[in-house]
């Protein structure tokens, strides 16, 4: 039997294959030793935006933004409608923190105005950064209402991840203090 010759084609094909491994192998060296946060702050600067003014906000055009509130909070189009809930807002954003603690969230603003928040989520894997930023209001009778806006410092698109990271934070917050929840409303001290 004769051995067919190598072509030059494959000998090609397989020097690029081994060329494009290396410098992926180099790349993902590179992102380990020098860190995820490092990395995205070069490639998009501060991992926290800045702070959000509801009253002015534009939704992006781009699908890596979600935007939550209660009825009548905000002017523009939302992801899902928040509650109002039936404790005071010191109270709740006591609890906001407390939920965003358990996410291994961040609190980034300045700490000055008690009904606002920002904090900076990391997805688990890569560390991709993004802001949330948070706003309580009185609505008088007792009720607070909250106003949510989460997004992402890279990419064109989040494949959902603010979206089901502002409805979870919905979901603890509303377990804990919704004045349409199931049964009685939650007192002041089962928020603490």
């Amino acid at each position: 039997m004769s051995q067919r010759p190598s072509s030059p084609l494959s000998s090609n094909r397989r020097s690029l294959l081994f060329g494009v491994l290396g410098v992926a192998a180099i790349a993902a060296a590179g992102f380990a030793l020098v860190g995820p946060r490092r990395v995205w702050t070069l490639v998009g600067g501060p991992a926290d935006q800045g702070p959000v003014d509801f009253t002015t906000l534009t939704r992006r055009s781009v699908a890596n933004d979600s935007l939550a509130c209660s009825p009548g909070t905000c002017s523009q189009e939302t992801d899902f409608d928040l509650p109002a809930f039936r404790t005071p807002p010191a109270v709740l954003m006591r609890r906001l923190d407390a939920v965003a603690a358990a996410m291994a969230a961040e609190r980034v603003d300045e700490d000055l105005d008690p009904l606002y928040r920002r904090y900076v989520f990391r997805s688990r894997v890569l560390g991709f950064p993004d802001t949330l930023d948070a706003r309580a209001s009185s609505a008088g009778d007792g009720e607070t209402t909250l106003r949510l806006y989460s997004r992402s410092l890279l990419g064109r698109g989040d494949f959902g991840a603010n979206r089901r990271r502002l409805r979870q934070i919905a979901d603890d917050l509303q377990g804990a203090a919704s004045v349409a929840g199931r049964g009685a409303a939650p007192t002041v001290a089962g928020l603490r």
